[in-house]
């Protein structure tokens, strides 16, 4: 069961109050994750995604160095654009990169989601930013609804949410949203249609896992979206995407395009998109449809099977 936050006492510091209609929209209020204790290495047996693992048994595992350099150019990037960025308080020795999955904003609401055992602290490091919201805007998720921030898309009239059956929830590590995470989302927010969508999974190839939602498809602009068709474990649940952006207006991405977290870009507005600078094809096909793409290094972080959508948790988009 996920461990619920003691919420600090609320104070005049209300300064946030959360707007997320979509993933497009321009971005005024973000979390940036934070990578400068971020533990180092784990030991194989610590890790829980196959990509960490990977890389723990090539020795590739990515430096303090290469990490706290990525995560500032992205800081950088983000300034950039004049937005407001936030930090979670620092634990020593926790990995806090990617503050997208420990909380996440739909509407007005800002949801405390129960997570992984493994990512309790994360969780209890974004009080100093959930103190400044208003409590009529907080929403946390009751015992027995599991979602992670990765899994869940607000899209004007939609959410798409990316999910786990039982079965896989139960047997796969790297299955983080289940059935009542849906309905969750249903309950509350009637005014959506919510999409929820099955996701491939492996706790040991990260050629075939799609971590997250996000780790295989994501909007972009006002109407098209990037998506690597075999992340979805039913053709059913691919053909959702298809019917509501319509073929046409899919960047469809390779298994290696996958793997290295091209559908992991971030959008600043509906005309600008942070990606990574290795991203050669992608790039080209997005400033051939009018894009403006920011290329930031992350190939480090990367390793760590999370990329720019996975560092950040908007809280506020016009």
């Amino acid at each position: 069961m996920g461990k619920k936050i003691r919420f600090a006492a609320q104070t005049n510091r209300v300064v946030i109050r959360p707007s997320i209609k979509n993933e497009t929209a321009r971005l005024r209020k973000v979390v940036l994750g934070l990578a400068d204790d971020f533990g180092g290495e784990p030991a194989l047996e610590e890790a829980y995604d196959p990509k960490s693992k990977e890389h723990i048994k090539k020795g590739t595992f990515p430096s303090q160095e290469d990490v706290t350099r990525q995560v500032m150019a992205l800081e950088t990037a983000l300034r950039k654009y004049n937005v407001e960025i936030y930090r979670p308080n620092d634990v020593k020795g926790v990995n806090q990169i990617f503050a997208r999955d420990i909380g996440l904003v739909i509407d007005d609401k800002f949801i405390v989601p129960n997570i992984i055992v493994e990512r309790h602290q994360e969780v209890e490091a974004l009080e100093n930013i959930i103190a400044q919201i208003p409590e009529e805007n907080l929403l946390t998720s009751p015992d027995g609804v599991r979602m992670e921030g990765g899994d869940v898309m607000p899209w004007n009239d939609v959410i798409f949410v990316g999910y786990s059956k039982e079965e896989d929830f139960i047997n796969y590590k790297v299955s983080r949203t289940n059935e009542a995470g849906v309905e969750f989302l249903r309950k509350n927010f009637t005014n959506r249609n919510v999409i929820a969508v099955e996701l491939t999974k492996s706790d040991n190839d990260p050629r075939k896992n799609a971590l997250h939602l996000d780790c295989t498809f994501q909007p972009i602009g006002n109407d098209k979206a990037i998506v690597f068709k075999e992340g979805f474990k039913y053709e059913s649940d691919y053909q959702k995407i298809v019917a509501y952006f319509g073929i046409e207006n899919l960047i469809h991405i390779t298994r290696e395009e996958m793997y290295r977290m091209n559908s992991n870009i971030f959008s600043i507005s509906p005309e600008i998109i942070i990606s990574g600078s290795s991203f050669t094809r992608l790039n080209g096909i997005l400033r051939d449809m009018g894009f403006t793409v920011e290329e930031v290094d992350y190939d480090e972080v990367a390793k760590m099977e999370g990329l720019f959508r996975c560092s950040t948790l908007p809280l506020v988009r016009e």
